[in-house]
């Protein structure tokens, strides 16, 4: 797929707020600081499309942006960023909650992990909350190129074998790098294929 048309559309603080189009909607999400922005921009050839901040937990919304006039791209509130204090922790964990349980247009979450870590036990949280709810999702491991290569593998291998205790088949899965543009093709080329069996 080509990303010939990438614009903004709508911040959204609520779930009833978000566009009322009907065009399938495809949301990434991950811990703050896992690249979520980057990957964004990497993936639509947009340097500044999303936000990107050295200070987790920036995004606060739930940001609609259209590509090709075909398909909306969500760039969802990141979790796990305790600092934020437990009543605004509490609202974040609503929206996200609200929002992949309640969109009707939510066709696949691109749940973000970071490569360079063993798993984390708030990342196999939600997954299993994604599982519980019957939500579709695949996992996005990022900052690929922040590893040697024995590193990564060890890595991607450690937490697909934790989820392989839980699911059967495991979810998709992608690898990939922002910087190096690293799983770009994957990605899209998954997005494409999905948009062709709802035409």
């Amino acid at each position: 797929m080509q990303i010939k048309s990438a614009e903004f559309v709508v911040s959204s603080a609520d779930v009833r707020k978000c566009p009322a189009a009907s065009l399938p909607e495809y949301a990434f999400i991950g811990r703050s600081n896992v690249g979520k922005s980057s990957l964004i921009n990497m993936l639509t050839g947009r340097k500044a499309l999303a936000q990107t901040s050295s200070t987790p937990g920036k995004t606060m919304l739930i940001n609609h942006f259209l590509i090709n006039g075909a398909w909306h791209l969500v760039d969802l509130p990141g979790y796990g960023y305790a600092k934020r204090g437990k009543e605004a922790m509490a609202r974040l964990r609503k929206l996200i909650e609200d929002y992949v349980t309640q969109r009707e247009q939510l066709t696949c979450l691109f749940v973000l992990i970071d490569s360079r870590l063993t798993p984390q036990q708030n990342d196999l949280d939600f997954i299993h909350f994604l599982g519980e709810k019957g939500v579709p999702f695949a996992i996005v491991f990022t900052k690929a190129d922040k590893n040697k290569t024995q590193e990564l593998r060890r890595n991607v291998d450690g937490f697909l074998k934790r989820l392989a205790e839980e699911w059967d088949p495991l979810p998709p899965h992608f690898i990939t790098s922002a910087t190096a543009a690293t799983g770009r093709d994957e990605l899209l080329d998954y997005i494409q294929t999905i948009n062709s069996s709802l035409a």
